[in-house]
């Protein structure tokens, strides 16, 4: 579920950094990765605004075009338009290059201390208001500055946080992820494979063996073991998605997520 709605989102996602700004083939694969991943369930998107100058969002709107109905939809504001007329213009033209009538989920991309977060969250409420979008969220947040935001919203709930999250990038397990598990907030992970650095040669051969894996759809397993956590890996090419998508068909037992914890420590 997300956050404390009824809404049933994919625990593994797709991820769209850096993509939408290619041409000729390997757009075309992009492009087909998306389409590949919604076939497969993988039906939470997530986009930004800065992403490629927009071009990522142009891409994602292309990829769901036909099928709009079976994904949850996400895109993220940049912090330097967080005045309240700002936020409002930058839904507007997000939804023009996603060529939808409205966003699943909005999400504030950075922090920015210089606009005040009341302002700020004024304005998602009124986009709520408007049908064009359906529940709001932060990315990057401290858990006390996520408690600020929503704060802020006298109508409304924080859903998400979007932060980065792997076995080698763990800093939210000190205090945002407890936070956000007692408050119901979902944590969406970017970079779970940290962007194809992680040391993947760490995980025991054994482990890949029993649970008849790769090294890549253990570590996904391992980032959504939580009940809060769900994980939105980039794949551009299609067998990259075909890996991801099959990542959590079986669970990792609590004992094997401690050792692997461990064993990244």
């Amino acid at each position: 579920m997300l956050g404390r709605t009824r809404e049933r989102v994919p625990v593994i996602g797709m991820g769209t950094w850096s993509m939408g700004n290619s041409t000729g083939e390997k757009g075309r694969e992009e492009l087909d990765a998306l389409r590949k991943g919604i076939e497969l369930g993988m039906g939470f998107i997530d986009t930004a605004e800065s992403y490629g100058g927009g071009r990522s969002e142009t891409l994602v709107g292309r990829a769901i075009r036909e099928v709009r109905d079976q994904v949850f939809l996400a895109t993220k504001v940049s912090p330097e338009h967080f005045g309240y007329d700002d936020v409002l213009k930058s839904c507007e033209a997000s939804i023009e290059r996603l060529d939808v009538k409205y966003v699943d989920l909005y999400q504030l991309h950075w922090p920015n201390p210089r606009v005040p977060i009341q302002e700020t969250m004024r304005a998602m409420e009124e986009l709520v208001s408007q049908g064009k979008v359906r529940y709001i969220g932060v990315s990057n947040f401290s858990a006390e500055q996520t408690a600020e935001a929503q704060e802020s919203l006298p109508r409304s709930e924080i859903v998400s946080n979007q932060v980065r999250y792997s076995p080698s990038s763990r800093e939210i397990e000190s205090e945002l992820l407890p936070f956000c598990e007692k408050e119901k907030i979902t944590v969406i992970a970017y970079s779970p494979l940290d962007r194809g650095d992680l040391p993947l040669t760490r995980i025991p051969k054994e482990l890949l063996k029993k649970y008849e894996m790769t090294a890549g759809q253990i570590v996904l397993n391992w980032v959504t073991y939580r009940e809060r956590v769900m994980a939105i890996p980039k794949a551009s090419k299609v067998e990259h998605v075909e890996e991801n998508a099959k990542s959590v068909d079986t669970r990792l037992t609590q004992t094997d997520y401690q050792a692997l914890s461990r064993g990244f420590e």
